[in-house]
């Protein structure tokens, strides 16, 4: 069988942020994810661990990591790093390693309305999905340090499912 041996699927999505602090209260008090625990900071002053096992300059530091779970779903590993060599700005999602992470919500407008309640940066309007993904809806918004967060909903399925050998995972129906 192809692919690595004994996969079952996300451990957590992994990010650095400018300030722990500020990413915590929009993680727990808009999101509504719960820490966890937290990690101190790591170093690496004689060697080039920090370059071998994380690609990053051999004397950056990491300042501090907090893990998160959000949900029934992937858990959030939030990094704050001192990077020696500077540091690049948000990507967007059209750059090389721009990305976004999306959230299922069962009620796509109360969602909306909660963001807006929390003074949230939301991009454009909701968006009705075409093709296989028929029957979803989602939008895009922003966390306070620039990092792109979707929201998407699909209560009576995407289209795709009435066809398909293999559905995509979901959080509202993980045993399918």
């Amino acid at each position: 069988m192809p692919g690595i041996p004994g996969l079952r699927g996300t451990d957590h999505i992994g990010f650095t942020v400018p300030d722990l602090d500020e990413a915590e209260r929009f993680l727990v008090d808009v999101l509504g994810a719960v820490h966890v625990y937290t990690l101190g900071a790591k170093r690496s002053d004689d060697d080039d661990w920090m370059s071998v096992q994380l690609g990053v300059h051999p004397r950056t530091v990491i300042r501090e990591i907090r893990v998160y779970r959000l949900g029934n779903g992937s858990n959030l590993e939030v990094f704050q790093y001192d990077a020696a060599d500077g540091q690049a700005p948000q990507p967007r999602n059209s750059d090389i390693g721009g990305h976004h992470l999306a959230l299922y919500v069962d009620d796509m407008d109360a969602a909306i309305e909660h963001l807006r309640a929390h003074d949230v940066e939301i991009m454009g309007e909701p968006v009705a999905s075409a093709g296989a993904s028929a029957g979803q809806r989602w939008l895009y918004f922003r966390s306070p340090w620039g990092m792109q967060f979707e929201l998407v909903s699909f209560p009576e399925g995407k289209a795709y499912e009435k066809d398909a050998d293999v559905l995509l995972w979901h959080p509202a129906h993980p045993e399918k």
